[in-house]
């Protein structure tokens, strides 16, 4: 476990000073909009997010507004995003839930969060991070991809390689290690394709499937 903690820091040495600067995506102004927002990113690229948001969040800003709006009014606002059907009706009652049980807050206890309607531990540790400052890993496609490939887990199910990373990793850093994955994995550990030649951390990665030469 030292041996691959060692690894981990010196890997998160060279990704702190590749992505100096890193935050969610995902636009916001505060935390009922970055819940929404994670939501609707389930198989959609923040990009899309934030396209639709834009306008979504001038017309509904608050939970009142989302438990309001019909849900046939919702689905046509965000169905650029996939998936419009379950993510309208998860949005919908996450905002009742959050009016009947939180007084329209939302919470910030990782615990209370899990419960709303559509919000699993991804989403609620999106939240957490970008919302609250509470430490957190954020397990989507890229930090599960790249945690098995530096071997820090051997996992698939993302509870589990989440448990994994917060074993190696020190919890001040849980939020930023998830993000400098996130915009790694978006750059040069790609699912397909990936642009080891280059990679700013080829020297400590053992992945078997790593690309020796370009082109």
């Amino acid at each position: 476990m030292s041996s691959l903690r060692s690894r981990a820091d010196k890997i998160r040495q060279i990704l702190r000073k590749t992505y100096p600067q890193v935050r969610t995506q995902l636009h916001h102004k505060n935390p009922f909009e970055i819940l929404v927002a994670t939501i609707l990113s389930a198989q959609c690229t923040d990009k899309q997010v934030n396209a639709v948001t834009r306008g979504l969040f001038k017309e509904l800003k608050t939970p009142q507004d989302f438990a309001r709006v019909s849900l046939k009014r919702l689905e046509s606002m965000i169905r650029p995003t996939g998936y419009y059907h379950n993510k309208a009706k998860n949005i919908k009652h996450c905002a009742e839930a959050l009016l009947e049980k939180h007084d329209g807050k939302v919470p910030c206890r990782i615990e209370e969060l899990v419960r709303l309607p559509g919000v699993g531990r991804k989403t609620a540790n999106v939240v957490l991070g970008a919302a609250f400052g509470v430490p957190g890993i954020v397990v989507d496609t890229h930090v599960a991809r790249i945690a098995r490939r530096l071997e820090f887990t051997a996992q698939k199910d993302p509870v589990k390689i989440e448990h994994d990373l917060m074993e190696i990793i020190p919890k001040r850093s849980w939020n930023d290690f998830s993000l400098h994955l996130i915009y790694f994995g978006r750059e040069y550990c790609r699912a397909r394709d990936p642009k080891c030649p280059t990679c700013p951390i080829n020297g400590h990665c053992r992945w078997p499937g790593k690309i020796v030469h370009s082109g």
